[in-house]
């Protein structure tokens, strides 16, 4: 009698739940083809109030391609950032992908306006589900885990300008990174991992035959990392 009368479908609690899209996989080969940016908050010592920074991030390298600390979040922030970023890769005219979450910055008409202007192909998460954005979720918390991070909050505006600066610094060409096989984001961004690894394998292998008694197996592994995904779509089982 219900199906009849077209009333079989399932209402309210009843109705399945609908499955969110995934995002769209990409595949960085090298330096300048997937940038991921976010933004997070930076304690100041008086309550209530933060600074916020902005990054962006190259998932080939990891390599903090741009960033900046402002006092609020605004899409014509971000787009400012992501035009000096740019000129400052001088990757224009050609292929790129930008991703991130779905704040208010990243969604808003000023960013995505520019985006179009500059030719970026742009790719978000899924709501709520925060390991689609990994890699500069991965930054954020090397940031706040730093030995010198301010627990009790930033004086200024000035002082977290300042450490962040440091911190990008030290990041980009002195940390050796362990998702890179420990070059430093800036060897690789540059191109120069292949040859720093090849140079340490050489190494590594004359150690072992002038002390094959020190050695219980192999050398390590120096191998490039490769290309890197984001996203990337699971196999059907």
């Amino acid at each position: 009698m219900l199906s009849t009368q077209g009333q079989l479908h399932k209402r309210g609690r009843q109705r399945s739940r609908q499955k969110q899209a995934k995002p769209t996989s990409y595949t960085a080969t090298d330096s300048n083809q997937v940038y991921t940016w976010d933004i997070t908050y930076l304690p100041s010592k008086v309550r209530g109030q933060h600074y916020y920074l902005y990054v962006i991030e190259d998932i080939y390298s990891r390599k903090i391609v741009g960033y900046e600390v402002y006092e609020h979040e605004c899409g014509e922030l971000a787009s400012q950032l992501l035009q000096r970023t740019l000129m400052r890769e001088q990757c224009f005219n050609q292929a790129l992908v930008l991703h991130s979450d779905n704040g208010a910055p990243m969604k808003s008409l000023t960013f995505k306006a520019k985006m179009e202007e500059l030719g970026i192909t742009s790719s978000y998460s899924r709501p709520r589900v925060s390991d689609d954005n990994p890699y500069v979720e991965s930054l954020f918390r090397t940031v706040k885990y730093m030995p010198n991070w301010p627990t009790k909050g930033f004086e200024s505006l000035d002082s977290s300008r300042s450490w962040v600066e440091a911190f990008v610094l030290w990041y980009n060409t002195e940390h050796k990174h362990s998702k890179l096989n420990y070059v430093t984001p800036s060897e690789r961004h540059n191109g120069k991992d292949k040859e720093i690894l090849k140079r340490r394998v050489e190494v590594l292998f004359a150690a072992k035959q002038r002390k094959p008694e020190r050695w219980s197996g192999d050398i390590r592994n120096c191998a490039p990392v490769g290309d890197v995904h984001l996203n990337p779509e699971r196999e059907a089982a």
